[in-house]
């Protein structure tokens, strides 16, 4: 694929996260999420691609666009084809209660290499390209604690460990505490913390705990990228999200690799940050109607990682604001 794409993908991200902040502490999650799958789905349509959306919105009779299985871009005999995973607005809550880690990502691969995941829970482990190869879902939680320390070279007391704050995590979080590890919560979104552990920067050495199972393939394409590691166990919790598993041929009861949700080595990924986090940082108001955002867009084949900060004057994109 062209690798001009990788910059085309971030003005995709760019325009859903211009999208969403202008909603910031509004109270309203739907509002601001809509902003952002407006935009995102609007710069879609200039990409020379031949794209089928395999994560998105929901299906067809859930949203009226970037619904799974859907297809978008500008889709020329010629065009690329790929498979895409949108999350226009990971972290809905975020940008209503004006808080942090919001971010509006994309991720894109070769037709079939993104693993179609269902609406449900996945329990996740991530971590950045020092502790690749030492991680198993398979073992305890200490076990995995204490093999991430050493392949850091950090003593257990110095390890950050970031998941959710939500009551399911409790026995992690005694687990964590009980060896000694430094424990980070967040609220609502967990792409960014998964990303966050492949640089140094952000403090954060690992990422457990339950989440999205889409979300999590999104997450997965970026440590592809970043030469990180990521394993998922899906954790449907009814009856229903089990068939819903059984009908995508995804098995419950199997640790997924990193090669089972993102095939490949042409991987292209893509985010900016809506509201402020420890990978990005949020939209920034300027006087005289521009807007600063802040990116990172990456390509697996190579290895690059580019952040990219962008002045938007937004006369000059009144689409943006509508």
């Amino acid at each position: 694929m062209d690798r001009n794409l990788a910059i085309n993908l971030v003005r995709v991200t760019e325009a859903a996260a211009l999208g969403s902040a202008k909603y910031m502490g509004r109270g309203d999650k739907n509002l601001a999420d809509q902003g952002a799958v407006d935009n995102m789905r609007r710069m879609f349509d200039t990409m020379d691609i031949d794209g089928i959306v395999v994560i998105g919105e929901g299906e067809l009779d859930e949203a009226p666009m970037l619904y799974i299985g859907e297809r978008i871009g500008a889709c020329k005999e010629d065009s690329p084809k790929v498979d895409i995973a949108v999350d226009p607005l990971d972290g809905t809550n975020s940008v209503a209660k004006g808080i942090e880690h919001a971010i509006a990502v994309v991720a894109m691969a070769p037709r079939g290499c993104l693993l179609e995941a269902p609406d449900t829970y996945m329990y996740k482990l991530a971590v950045g390209p020092k502790a690749k190869g030492v991680i198993d879902l398979n073992v305890s939680v200490k076990e995995n604690m204490i093999n991430i320390a050493k392949a850091l070279n950090k003593d257990i007391t110095d390890l950050t460990v970031t998941m959710l704050e939500r009551e399911r995590h409790e026995d992690i979080i005694r687990d964590c505490r009980e060896l000694g590890c430094r424990i980070k919560l967040f609220r609502d979104g967990d792409v960014a913390a998964a990303i966050a552990t492949c640089f140094d920067h952000t403090g954060v050495d690992v990422l457990i705990g339950k989440g999205g199972a889409p979300e999590g393939v999104i997450a997965a394409a970026a440590l592809k990228c970043l030469g990180g590691e990521m394993q998922g166990k899906l954790t449907p919790m009814s009856n229903e999200e089990i068939a819903r598993c059984e009908s995508m041929g995804v098995e419950t009861n199997k640790v997924l690799l990193l090669d089972d949700l993102v095939k490949g080595d042409e991987v292209y990924f893509a985010a900016t940050g809506v509201s402020e986090g420890d990978l990005l940082r949020g939209v920034r108001y300027l006087p005289n109607n521009k807007c600063v955002t802040h990116s990172v867009v990456m390509r697996s084949k190579t290895g690059t990682i580019r952040f990219v900060e962008a002045i938007h004057n937004m006369e000059k994109k009144p689409e943006y604001a509508r």
